[in-house]
């Protein structure tokens, strides 16, 4: 890329050079997926199911013996940061199509519970009624020791899902109830009553 001021090439950050690494590396298509390429969309299928995606301009992709390599026409900011995203797109659909993508959550409160009729997720979380979620194509709902789990091939689908679950009751910052993501932290803060006597034993300012 070129420096706008003197013309001359400017040399590449790190970031970029670490992009366009990443997106040179080639992948390794596994012995149950069949990728191919028609034109500018790319199809990914395996015993999970299939996916496609359309390759912006300027970047390639090509399969090979059971190798894919994704590149660039340019070599710029831009060109490398959509260069590394459609290397990733593609081991995301890899993965999807051969294992799934799983993200679990769970329910902290008492009286807190879900449960899943015929595909549909039923929550209760303290509202005066019960929320249903219903699963958008390709998404499962299933329970596993009272934890929430959403499944699918397309691990963008499946976060998207996952957060609008979340969204539902997002725990809050005093007791922590809510609906959480498993393994995530929650920052508590201290109640009032907390502060008034110098704030709770352990508690974060």
């Amino acid at each position: 890329m070129r420096n706008p001021k003197t013309g001359s090439l400017a040399k590449p950050r790190d970031d970029e050079k670490k992009m366009s690494r990443i997106g040179k590396s080639p992948i390794t298509i596994k012995p149950t997926v069949a990728v191919t390429v028609d034109g500018r969309t790319v199809s990914v299928k395996g015993i999970k199911g299939s996916l496609t995606l359309v390759i912006p301009k300027g970047i390639t992709v090509d399969v090979k013996d059971q190798i894919i390599l994704v590149k660039t026409e340019a070599n710029d900011t831009k060109m490398n940061a959509l260069h590394g995203f459609v290397r990733a797109q593609m081991v995301n659909m890899i993965t999807g199509v051969s294992e799934g993508w799983t993200k679990t959550l769970m329910l902290s409160g008492v009286g807190y519970r879900a449960v899943v009729t015929g595909s549909d997720l039923i929550v209760t979380v303290g509202f005066s009624h019960p929320v249903t979620m219903k699963p958008p194509p390709g998404i499962q709902f299933s329970l596993t020791e009272g934890k929430i789990v959403v499944t699918g091939i397309d691990k963008q689908l499946v976060g998207q899902v996952a957060s609008d679950i979340r969204k539902i009751k997002p725990p809050e910052p005093y007791k922590g109830k809510g609906i959480m993501y498993e393994g995530e932290h929650i920052r508590k803060k201290a109640g009032k009553s907390a502060k008034g006597v110098g704030g709770a034993p352990g508690a974060v300012k």
